[in-house]
């Protein structure tokens, strides 16, 4: 076994590089199509499963989620052409010149496991597209902000936006799908997210071959820092998930699915009843592989602690109350090199 560093403490993990094969009933797939409807007994019953999943095994698949296949393609088709753009080119689009870490991040910069040696990906990311004048851009909230977007590229950043707009409406109704697993009214996060922060990436993840340092892959054991992720996985497989018996499981795309996993702050809110999901990437198909998360979470200043009935006798309340958005903020300090080598 070997210690993960995350922001909600140390997490063990089995060392090496392999995982196991897991056949596909032994990762739930939900059906996510009642969350878009109005029968409140039917979005209980995925409320249930989502709690069985997060619960017992800490990740899952969701289909009939209501996210355009069209949109996701025409994501995943705009983000080769950025990649392939000369370095010097990506860099005027660098992520340290964004005040809400939007922009693009080199091969190495990004390091999720402080006892690694750096990522094997480039990534671009974006967050919520807020108007110039909104009141929380001088606000100092590091978070919100202006997107960085490269020049004459209208079509990537067209792809970009649509996907966002969708996804963020899906986890709108996944945070409906929380709250009733959590005992709550489908509404108890409503107005925690009326400005949520988020962070959509596309990344690319090129093919590592002959021998494999465990301790410099694609990215390494991490747990995300938000309420939960949904990603999107195109054709090629890396990705790598813990479960609950501290085994590596390989997460293989499946046509028509998002991949879902607990962030740091739902595990939080629940008081680890749903605990942040450790996982990793690692490419060794010999192939170009792209994968596209999207991390959300609620307002910057929304209050997080555990909720009433996740504290018990038997489970004693492990987290002091932090803010949303100075906690992300506080992983990203730890995580990107620009962060930690500028004043």
């Amino acid at each position: 076994m070997t210690l993960v560093e995350t922001g909600n403490g140390m997490r063990k993990a089995q060392a090496g590089i392999a995982a196991r094969e897991a056949s596909f009933h032994e990762i739930p797939v939900i059906d996510f199509a009642a969350m878009q409807g109005d029968d409140l007994a039917a979005k209980k019953q995925v409320a249930a499963a989502l709690y069985q999943a997060a619960a017992r095994i800490g990740f899952f698949y969701i289909k009939n989620h209501g996210v355009p296949e069209a949109v996701i393609q025409a994501m995943f088709a705009a983000g080769p052409a950025f990649f392939a753009l000369p370095y010097d080119e990506k860099m005027k689009v660098h992520v340290k010149l964004s005040t809400n870490n939007s922009g693009y991040t080199p091969l190495l910069e990004e390091n999720v496991n402080p006892k690694a040696k750096g990522d094997l990906h480039e990534a671009y990311d974006i967050a919520a597209e807020l108007d110039p004048n909104d009141p929380d851009l001088a606000s100092g909230k590091g978070l919100y902000g202006v997107n960085l977007w490269p020049e004459g590229m209208p079509e990537f950043r067209r792809a970009m936006l649509d996907y966002h707009h969708e996804v963020l409406k899906l986890g709108r109704r996944m945070f409906k799908a929380f709250a009733l697993a959590l005992g709550q009214d489908e509404d108890f996060f409503a107005p925690m997210i009326t400005k949520p922060t988020c962070a959509q990436r596309i990344i690319y993840y090129p093919p590592q071959e002959g021998v494999i340092d465990e301790d410099q892959i694609g990215i390494g054991p991490h747990s995300d820092y938000e309420c939960f992720t949904i990603l999107a996985q195109h054709e090629v497989p890396a990705l790598q998930v813990l479960n609950t018996a501290g085994e590596w499981i390989a997460a293989p795309p499946i046509p028509g699915t998002f991949v879902v996993n607990i962030g740091d702050q739902m595990a939080r809110w629940s008081n680890d009843v749903f605990a942040s999901t450790l996982h990793r990437a690692i490419n060794i198909t010999g192939r170009a592989r792209y994968s596209a998360p999207f991390f959300l979470g609620t307002n910057y200043d929304t209050l997080i602690d555990a909720l009433p009935g996740c504290v018990t006798p038997e489970r004693p309340r492990k987290y002091d109350p932090i803010i949303a958005g100075d906690y992300v903020q506080s992983r990203f300090d730890a995580t990107y090199g620009y962060r930690q080598t500028e004043s």
